[in-house]
């Protein structure tokens, strides 16, 4: 079985707001945590369409709790 890693780090100028906001999303394929100046998303799997499909989930909605965060501190 092959097993697919990967990292994907955001930059945010609230990133505790984003990530929070993705909290429900962090499944057994992606886990989404605060870092210095961002958010880091780590997936792990071994199907790569399920794979493919949460990392899509993952973008579309990290652009939406983006968008959020940004409105929310103004």
């Amino acid at each position: 079985m092959i097993r697919i890693e990967g990292t994907i780090e955001t930059p945010h100028s609230r990133p505790g707001c984003v990530a929070a906001a993705l909290e429900p999303d962090n499944l057994t394929l992606i886990r989404t945590c605060p870092v210095e100046g961002g958010v880091r998303a780590e997936i792990d799997g071994t199907r790569l369409r399920s794979i493919i499909a949460s990392v899509d989930d993952y973008l579309m909605n990290l652009a939406i709790a983006e968008d959020i965060c940004t409105s929310a501190s103004r």
